[in-house]
């Protein structure tokens, strides 16, 4: 995506966020997502050369396998914090729509979490970044028109230009979250393929899950 291709919202949007990725570091270095599926991928290698950015509450399968704090937390502002209330991240991506004062607010609220950096996107402006990515027609698509967080993280990282983007904890066959045993059928399935199938040509897009990559066509991730 050039700046041409961008409205000014989004291109003011592009600029504050990488100003904001940089300063955390983040910019430059590759990024693996970590979503909620069920015995994710994670190469040792992987861990060591990328940043971690993990969606919602797959910061506590994290934990349980011992692999530290993430560099990066996507969550939505639903999300529940009884999941995992001691949430520990280097900083966090809040798509949430409130006064900024109450969003730090409701942090504060979290006394057992250890939240860094705050860094905070309008629901509205994330689906604008999702849209100018992967088109419109993800409208039209599935039943809430609209990708999953975690593909949202995807397109979040193209549109600030990261150099690298590994999807690790994503799958359509495998039911259920990998911090949780109640084994939830997964939602927005639709949507994520459509948006991966318009995203696999991408040279900056891989994965570290086989089966993703056989499936849809997507690069797969090696050391």
């Amino acid at each position: 995506m050039t700046k041409a291709a961008l409205t000014p919202r989004l291109s003011q949007l592009r600029e504050t966020h990488r100003a904001a990725m940089d300063r955390l570091g983040l910019l430059q270095r590759p990024w693996v997502v970590l979503g909620g599926a069920p015995d994710p991928t994670m190469p040792a290698a992987l861990l060591a050369s990328h940043a971690r950015v993990d969606v919602n509450n797959a910061g506590l399968a994290a934990k349980q396998r011992g692999w530290g704090p993430a560099d990066l937390t996507v969550r939505r502002p639903v999300e529940s914090w009884t999941v995992f209330p001691d949430l520990e991240t280097k900083a966090l991506l809040w798509y949430n729509a409130r006064p900024r004062w109450r969003q730090r607010w409701k942090l504060v609220r979290q006394r057992q979490a250890k939240i860094g950096a705050l860094v905070s996107l309008d629901p509205d402006d994330r689906e604008a970044i999702n849209q100018a990515l992967i088109g419109p027609e993800i409208l039209a698509t599935g039943e809430l028109g609209k990708p999953s967080t975690g593909i949202a993280a995807l397109c979040y990282g193209l549109f600030l230009d990261v150099p690298e983007i590994v999807l690790s904890g994503f799958s359509f066959s495998r039911a259920g979250h990998s911090y949780d045993t109640l084994a939830r059928p997964r939602l927005q399935v639709a949507e994520d393929r459509h948006a991966l199938e318009r995203l696999r040509s991408d040279r900056r897009v891989a994965t570290s899950e086989p089966e993703l990559a056989d499936d849809l066509g997507l690069r797969l991730w090696r050391p």
